[in-house]
Formats: C-alpha cells, sequence, structure tokens
C-alpha cells in the first residue's frame, strides 16, 4: 500500500500539491488537494493532470436544490416549532417569524452567491474570510478564518449532527414503543436514544465516505421522501381549515412578546429550522456550473423552505391548541394522531426521513469544512486528504461524526439549540463585513452576481442585533460558554498556524491508523 502526500517540509504550505504519478491501482487510495483556482478557471478545473488530486464536480442542479432544502429542511421544524410558539407569545407573531427567518435566509443567501461566484472555492465562510482579511496582516488577518473553522469544525457541525441524530432516535422509537405498550424508565430511554443516535451517525458516515455519488443519492431521495411528509401535513391542515378550524389562528397577535431579547431567542428556534441554506458554498468545487447552479439552486430551494414552514405551522393550528404545541415533543406526531387516524404511522415515517436526509447534508457539507482548512495549512494537513478512488474527504467526514456522538453523551436539545444559533449568528455577520470590504479589496474582479449593498447591510445589522439583544436582554451562561471557546481557539492559533509548529508523530500516527486499521477492513466495499 502506498500513500500519495507531500513532502514533510511542505505539507502546510499554501500551495497546489504536485503528483506526477498518481498510482489509480494504489489500494490505500488518500490524497492531498489544494484545489486553488482562479474565478477565471472554475468552469475548467479538474481537467488538468492533477485531476485525480481534485474533488470532482458531480453535484448539479437538482443535486444541489435537495441539498439545500434536504438539509434545511430537518428536525427543526418538528422540535422548534413549540419553543418558537412558545417565544413568540402567540400564533400571529408565531408565523411572522417563521416568514422573517426566511426572508433573513434568503437575503443572507443572495449575498452569499456574490461571494461565492468572486472565489469559487468549497469551505463557505472560512475560504472568505481568508480572502478578504487574510493579506491585512500577517497575524490578525488570518485569525477570524481560523476561529470560524475552529468553532464550526468542534461545536457547530458536531452539534448540528447530535441534535440530528437524536431527533431522529426520538421518532423512531416513539412509534414501536407505543405500538407495543412499552414505556422505559429514564434511564433506558437515555440509552436507547444514544444508542440509535449514534447508529444513525455510523451509517450516514459509512455513506459519506463510500462515495459522492452515493451521498447525493441518499440526499435526492430522503429529499423527495420528506417533501411528501410535508404535503401530507400541508393538504390535512388545508382541509380542516376548509372546514372551518380557525378559532386558534384567530387569536392573531394576542399576547405576542414584547421583550426584544425574548424575540430574538424565538428567531433562534427559526435560523436552527432554516440552517443549511449556505451548504452549496461549502461544495463550490463540486458544483456543476456554479455561476449558474448556485445562484438557481438558492433561488428554488429558500423560498420552496419558507412556503413549507408557514403552511406547516398554519396545519399546526388548524388541529392542536398553542397549548398542545408547546408543550408537546412531537408536534408533528401529535398532529398525525389527531388527523390520520391508523395512518399516522406515515407522520414519524416522514419525520425520519427527513431527519436522516438532514444529517446527510450535513455531513458532507461539514467535512469539506475541514478538509479545505486542512488545505490551508491552518489545522493537521492529513485533513486534506481525499480518496483517490471515491474523491471523498475521509478525515474529516469521520473528525465531524466522532465529535458529534460525544455530543449526543449530554445531548439537551434546547441547549444544543441556543449554542446553534448565537454562535452561526456571530458568522453570518462576520461574512457580510467581508463581502462589503471585498465591494473595495476586488472592486476590479469579475463578479458574475451582484447584489444591491444594501441586501449584505441588511443581513449584517439583522445578525448583530441577534448576537447583541439575548445577551442584554436576557443573559444566559451558555452564551458565555460560546464566547469563551471562540477565544479558546487563540490558543491554538498562536503556536500551530502563526508559528506553524506541529505535534511530533501526529500525521504517523493518522497514516498507520488510516493504513492498518480503517481501510483494510472495507477493501471489498470499493475502497481499494
Amino acid at each position: 500500500m502506498t500513500l500519495n502526500r507531500v513532502p514533510e517540509n511542505d505539507s502546510i504550505a499554501r500551495q497546489r500539491s504536485s503528483h506526477d504519478d498518481t498510482n489509480k491501482t494504489s489500494q490505500l487510495a488518500l490524497a492531498k488537494h489544494d484545489g486553488n483556482s482562479s474565478t477565471k478557471s472554475v468552469n475548467s478545473m479538474g481537467d488538468s493532470d492533477n485531476d485525480d488530486m481534485r474533488l470532482k464536480r458531480q453535484v448539479g442542479l437538482f443535486s444541489g436544490v435537495t441539498l439545500i432544502v434536504g438539509t434545511m429542511i430537518g428536525s427543526g421544524i418538528f422540535v422548534s416549532a413549540g419553543s418558537l410558539l412558545a417565544n413568540a407569545g402567540s400564533p400571529g407573531l408565531c408565523l411572522v417569524l417563521w416568514a422573517a427567518c426566511g426572508l433573513y435566509s434568503l437575503l443572507g443567501a443572495l449575498s452569499y452567491c456574490e461571494i461565492g461566484t468572486l472565489i469559487p472555492k468549497s469551505g463557505g465562510e472560512y475560504i472568505y474570510f481568508l480572502e478578504a482579511f487574510g493579506k491585512m496582516h500577517k497575524f490578525f488577518g488570518p485569525i477570524l478564518a481560523f476561529i470560524f473553522a475552529w468553532v464550526t469544525v468542534f461545536l457547530i457541525n458536531p452539534s448540528s449532527v447530535a441534535i440530528l441524530s437524536l431527533s431522529f432516535a426520538k421518532y423512531f422509537i416513539s412509534p414501536i414503543l407505543t405500538a407495543i405498550h412499552f414505556c422505559p424508565d429514564v434511564y433506558l430511554s437515555y440509552v436507547i436514544d444514544r444508542l440509535l443516535a449514534t447508529i444513525c451517525i455510523g451509517l450516514i458516515t459509512f455513506v459519506n465516505c463510500y462515495s459522492v455519488s452515493a451521498a447525493t443519492r441518499v440526499q435526492n431521495i430522503f429529499t423527495v421522501g420528506k417533501l411528501t411528509a410535508i404535503a401530507i401535513i400541508i393538504g390535512g391542515g388545508l382541509y380542516y381549515l376548509g372546514l372551518g378550524y380557525t378559532e386558534n389562528l384567530e387569536i392573531g397577535f394576542e399576547g405576542s412578546a414584547s421583550s426584544f431579547g425574548q424575540i430574538a431567542t424565538a428567531f433562534y428556534g427559526g435560523l436552527w429550522a432554516y440552517s443549511g441554506w449556505n451548504n452549496l458554498n461549502f461544495i463550490t468545487e463540486e458544483l456543476k456550473d456554479p455561476y449558474r447552479n448556485l445562484p438557481l439552486a438558492i433561488i428554488i430551494a429558500i423560498p420552496l423552505t419558507t412556503i413549507c414552514y408557514v403552511l406547516i405551522n398554519v396545519s399546526y393550528l388548524t388541529v392542536l391548541t398553542p397549548e398542545q404545541i408547546i408543550s408537546s415533543d412531537v408536534v408533528a406526531v401529535d398532529w398525525g394522531n389527531a388527523v390520520l387516524g391508523s395512518a399516522s404511522f406515515l407522520i414519524p415515517l416522514g419525520v425520519v426521513v427527513s431527519v436522516i436526509g438532514t444529517t446527510n447534508g450535513t455531513l458532507f457539507a461539514a467535512g469539506r469544512v475541514s478538509h479545505v482548512v486542512g488545505r490551508e495549512g491552518q489545522s493537521p494537513d492529513f485533513l486534506s486528504y481525499i480518496h483517490i478512488e471515491k474523491k471523498t474527504p475521509v478525515a474529516p467526514t469521520l473528525l465531524t461524526s466522532l465529535l458529534g456522538m460525544l455530543m449526543i453523551i449530554p445531548g439537551d436539545i434546547g441547549t444544543l439549540i441556543d449554542f446553534f444559533g448565537f454562535a452561526i449568528s456571530i458568522f453570518y455577520c462576520a461574512a457580510m463585513v467581508a463581502l462589503v470590504v471585498m465591494r473595495f479589496t476586488k472592486k476590479d474582479e469579475h463578479r458574475p452576481i451582484k447584489v444591491p449593498i444594501i441586501i449584505p447591510i441588511i443581513v449584517m445589522v439583522v445578525s448583530a442585533i441577534l448576537v447583541v439583544a439575548p445577551i442584554v436582554a436576557a443573559p444566559q451562561v451558555q452564551y458565555f460558554y460560546v464566547l469563551l471557546f471562540i477565544l479558546a481557539g487563540l490558543i491554538f492559533y498562536v503556536p500551530f498556524v502563526y508559528y506553524k509548529k506541529r505535534v511530533p508523530g501526529m500525521g504517523e500516527i493518522y497514516l498507520v491508523i488510516m493504513t492498518h486499521r480503517w481501510l483494510q477492513h472495507f477493501p471489498a466495499l470499493g475502497f481499494e
């Protein structure tokens, strides 16, 4: 077995790896990849002699739409529906906030279209921060990019995977236990949920390591499945609405929250449900014709998701009272029991399908972030290796999965959602700052898409408010933990990124594990 990698003294430098012989018959097919490209050459990437060292452009428009829709529509509409309504205080404000979150996501995504076509590289915000600020100062310039990578790789992505897998476990086991009339105690329920969540993460990790085409096929199939389930909920709600079940909707804005901090917290719940609108920017290098497909996929996916979310909540409110929605841990299942009767099993089945698809899309994008960070020399360079045969970033995918499994141990979903919403708002704000900065620093660069400057400014201001308002109005300890975690990243930045120090033997230990223990278990499954 052989391993294609750059020499030791060149492993951290930000330059393209050069390999004259890719040894396509190699059984251990990992390679280092940096993917550098200019805007002008984006559509021709992968045509050179080093094509085997790059991620392939295998994601078309339909797969791009399903990646966005399939990642956005997951457990959020089922897990945080009651939480958002509780913080909103009224059905009217609740529906307005769901629509406002959709508008915020659309404006943010349009801004990301400009950045993504200006800088057609994978990595999302990480690569945008590096391009916008990296050259401004030797020490401070790359810090924001590193902090984003630090928080995304070790907090946001793993927490997303943990939340989704726990949601899968809850919706998967609940109807089964009900059917067999078994009510486990608290400890047994805890163990069952964690076991199922771990299995879920493990299976999806295998698919994403096995092949890109397999992961996109899974995404396409499960997105169609979840849209079918959503159509059932919306159709049932509209039917009951036609019968005159409007008393809950007639409450309107009575009792609406007046605290700005409370509204911002409610907005966090919506943001969690909409998270994933920027996932296509993480895989730009794998997107076919990104100048066309990136904006088109966003314009199709986000309005579709927004309409689905608002109509689903209207459907909930036609059948269930606000109190029932707020107190329910499985709102969609309760709705199914009230409306579908003997066919109510379709709802938990649809939710399971939805959550699996979202977890798959989240893990698919998450692996690319870690891969690009390793490629740029801000993390151990083994994270930049890709599988030659399958073109999958194996090590970053495994890292995200392992951290996600660790996060399901405490597994309080509400706390994890608060962590997620607060942290991600910081980086949405910073991304808009980066866009505005690059309007001046890269003013002569070709921009296939250019949005009115007011759009990123609106997103920037709203994101800043979402960061500051909850801390001022309703300070909670988890916000302090997030800020502390962000600052902790500087401990690693100074020695390992700025001074380029390395932990002795880390790369060699990884290579020994990958060569002799992991890949040898899968030769018959396409890794050889």
